[in-house]
């Protein structure tokens, strides 16, 4: 019965703190509205999900969050630093990740991770899943880029999200 309600539940608690912070408020009006929301939408969304991801391990996804948070601060002085410099310096390159990720929305978040992060874009993932393209602004050595991307998101993404379509 509950799952029939709230098909997709990580969905709808995040709607529901959504709507909250987005009107800065928690009055009874904005809690039924929020309860709503994060009902209805699942509800209405749910044919676009075929295969629903499958999330475990909420600790190691509120660590990827403040990791990625941090590496987003990080970055963008790291990027300004590099573009305020002499841009001769600047070593931009195309770095093709292997992936160990088979899961479409897990490749889809690390992409969405990557391209968030100043200095890096996700641009490409082969039709097999298994390679991802990133362009870098800055790539002096492509292997610690392949490294730090593979150690800091997609591991602890292979822990949130351990289901494979397969």
């Amino acid at each position: 019965m509950l799952r029939r309600l709230l098909p997709q539940p990580v969905l709808s608690v995040v709607l529901f703190g959504l709507w909250l912070l987005l009107n800065n408020s928690v009055a009874l009006g904005h809690l039924v509205l929020a309860a709503l929301i994060a009902v209805i939408v699942p509800q209405i969304t749910r044919r676009f999900w075929p295969n629903p991801p499958c999330f475990t391990r909420p600790a190691v996804a509120l660590r990827l969050l403040a990791v990625v948070l941090w590496d987003i601060v990080v970055a963008n002085i790291a990027v300004a630093v590099r573009v305020l410099g002499p841009v001769r310096r600047l070593q931009p390159a195309f770095v093709w990740v292997p992936l160990e990720l088979d899961d479409e929305f897990a490749i889809t978040v690390l992409a969405s991770i990557i391209s968030l992060t100043p200095g890096t874009v996700s641009v490409d993932v082969t039709e097999d899943r298994r390679r991802l393209l990133v362009h870098c602004l800055d790539a002096a050595d492509e292997a610690q880029v392949v490294a730090e991307i593979k150690q800091r998101y997609e591991k602890p993404l292979t822990e949130i999200f351990p289901c494979s379509k397969s």
